[in-house]
């Protein structure tokens, strides 16, 4: 009998192992069982049993995140990913909500409110909280996109799932303690709910400081015009229109916002020139923020076909990976 032969049948169904686990966590013992998911699945992959190796670390994950180990949640989240890699399996639904159930796991905490900072027991509180916060985004940020390079390489659009995208723009907007909208309008422009990224742009509009309101509006217009995408760009402009209607929050007026409404008439139809005079007209709106002109010089190959001057290759891809935080 081959080794390979003798390992598939040494290795009892995943499910039986997976109810073992359960009990040592069920225990209190949750750093035992973490190696018990990690040894059971590396032995199903060495095995060659790809889903059941899936099963384990799915069940894992799901398991410990519940029990508030974040941690240890997040290193079989990521390990359910490799699988996916190492088994080949292609992006599908049915996979796609394994990856949603595993989000769906990440606690949610509210950073503690209204506390005295002069008091030493508040302020250590307030310190362990946003340590806490920053590990779970961080750790949920990681898993992924992971996932989203997976999609990509298994079968979804080049830029990865959106809705693996409008996950981690979601998480990382509720629960990161060091928001950056940036990287948060990076994500939701590859995803597909506009609506939805219309929504938290009008939340961040009640709570940011004044003048960086028309930034991220701006932000968030220009990111899906350098996609190509002039229909979103346009939901996304009307969605968050209506919805400042029925908050206590005034959509902001300034120059660029100006600029933003010229362009997304001017995109509709083959009007270089106009272009071109936008850009001049509105230079120092343009200036506030380094990379709106490389994304109106995106914007311009994308709709009028203007080749980049005086562009190092790459440069354009690599200020998206800083915004994505990769």
């Amino acid at each position: 009998m081959s080794r390979e032969r003798a390992k598939r049948i040494a290795l009892a169904p995943a499910r039986e192992n997976i109810d073992k686990i359960k009990k040592v966590v069920d225990e209190g013992n949750c750093y035992g069982a973490q190696q018990m998911y990690k040894s059971f699945g590396a032995r199903y992959i060495s095995g060659d049993r790809y889903l059941e190796a899936l099963d384990i670390f799915h069940s894992g994950a799901c398991i410990q995140l519940e029990n508030g180990q974040v941690t240890c949640g997040v290193e079989l989240a990521v390990l359910f990913v490799e699988t996916l890699v190492k088994g080949k399996f292609p992006y599908d639904d049915d996979t796609l909500d394994r990856i949603r159930k595993i989000y769906r796991k990440f606690p949610r905490i509210s950073v503690p409110q209204h506390l005295d900072l002069a008091e030493d027991d508040d302020m250590q509180g307030l310190s362990e909280a946003l340590g806490a916060a920053k590990t779970r985004a961080e750790g949920c940020s990681s898993f992924l996109k992971a996932a989203i390079k997976w999609s990509i390489e298994f079968g979804a659009r080049k830029s990865g799932s959106p809705e693996i995208h409008d996950m981690l723009a979601d998480y990382i907007y509720s629960e990161s303690p060091e928001l950056d909208m940036a990287k948060v309008s990076y994500h939701f422009v590859r995803g597909k709910n506009p609506k939805n990224f219309a929504s938290t742009l009008v939340n961040f509009m009640g709570k940011c400081y004044p003048g960086e309101d028309d930034l991220a509006v701006a932000r968030a217009v220009l990111m899906y015009l350098a996609l190509g995408n002039l229909r979103d760009a346009n939901v996304l402009m009307d969605e968050m229109k209506k919805q400042v209607q029925f908050r206590e929050v005034d959509f902001p007026r300034s120059e660029l916002m100006e600029l933003i409404s010229y362009l997304l008439k001017t995109l509709q139809r083959d009007a270089l020139p106009l272009f071109n005079m936008l850009r001049q007209r509105y230079k120092s709106s343009i200036d506030r923020e380094p990379i709106f002109s490389e994304l109106l010089d995106e914007v311009a190959e994308k709709f009028y076909g203007v080749q980049r001057r005086n562009q190092m290759p790459g440069m354009f891809g690599e200020l998206f990976k800083m915004m994505s935080g990769d």
